[in-house]
């Protein structure tokens, strides 16, 4: 299998961390997926093969899950539209959008504490400093799904925000926005991938507005974006079997990354078991097949 971490088509409009996107015409963009990944902040020298097809197809599918709680971007798989013109091998990572203004937060939803959060309870009590409970374990659910925006850097790393500097971005109207369909829609998803046999620990959402209407953009709860964990193995206190890139952030601690760049390459065993995992998250969660 090859990974394709570079798409090179015509009119380009944008190239982020994993995603390249082009000009359709003057409302509509073709966002591709690409195998590219990053771990902590940084685009790793190696992609993951099918990974990029997984997280374009996983994404259409919670675009349609959630379609009756917030309104998204999403108008058809690049695969449905033959009149593109573009190789089946892109077409698969691929999808046709509507054009927004995108809002530079990070909505992340929070339902288990792990990663960032858990290093910064164990130093003080807090989670992005709000106080919780004591005595909670790696893994634990919160009390209640947390809110916890960052902003959102194209290059380096992104920064914690309070809420009150989301206000002061985008005003109170959206920022309560942001908030409570962040936390809606990742309720939603919770609930529907635990019948499914995966947590969903936590994830985080992109939103843009079109005519002044808030929508989802970007990627919806993929296994970039979120951390999906196997309900039979789910044990708090160590870390969790997962279906998401926690097998390349692991490797990268265990190889001694200072998380800065530039980033080594990724062994051979480690790019097959990111790929299989990606892979069995879309079967589990969707029952389909990758495409």
């Amino acid at each position: 299998m090859i990974a394709i971490r570079e798409t090179n088509l015509s009119n380009p409009f944008h190239s982020g961390k994993v995603r390249d996107t082009y000009t359709v015409d003057d409302n509509t963009l073709l966002m591709v997926a690409t195998d590219r990944i990053s771990a902590f902040d940084v685009v790793l020298p190696t992609g993951i093969p099918d990974k990029g097809a997984v997280l374009n197809q996983i994404s259409a599918f919670w675009f349609s899950q959630t379609s009756h709680l917030i309104s998204n971007h999403l108008i058809a798989l690049a695969s449905d539209r033959p009149d593109l013109d573009i190789p089946p091998e892109i077409a698969r990572m691929a999808m046709v959008v509507k054009k927004a203004q995108r809002l530079d937060v990070e909505c992340v939803a929070r339902g288990h504490i792990t990663g960032s959060a858990w290093s910064e309870y164990r130093k003080s009590g807090t989670v992005q400093g709000q106080s919780m409970p004591s005595g909670m374990r790696d893994g634990d659910p919160f009390p209640e799904v947390l809110f916890t925006p960052t902003t959102k850097a194209e290059i380096g790393h992104d920064e914690n925000m309070s809420f009150d500097e989301v206000i002061d971005m985008v005003g109170t109207e959206i920022a309560n926005q942001l908030r409570d369909k962040t936390i809606e829609v990742f309720m939603y998803a919770r609930d529907y991938a635990e019948s499914k046999g995966i947590i969903i620990a936590d994830t985080k959402m992109e939103f843009g507005l079109i005519d002044d209407e808030l929508i989802l953009i970007d990627e919806l709860l993929t296994p970039d974006s979120s951390r999906f964990w196997d309900v039979g193995e789910y044990e708090p206190g160590k870390s969790q079997a997962s279906f998401d890139k926690q097998p390349v952030r692991d490797w990268l601690d265990e190889a001694g990354w200072d998380h800065e760049p530039p980033a080594p390459i990724l062994p051979d065993n480690v790019v097959e078991k990111t790929r299989e995992r990606y892979i069995e998250a879309y079967s589990k969660l969707t029952g389909a097949t990758l495409n």
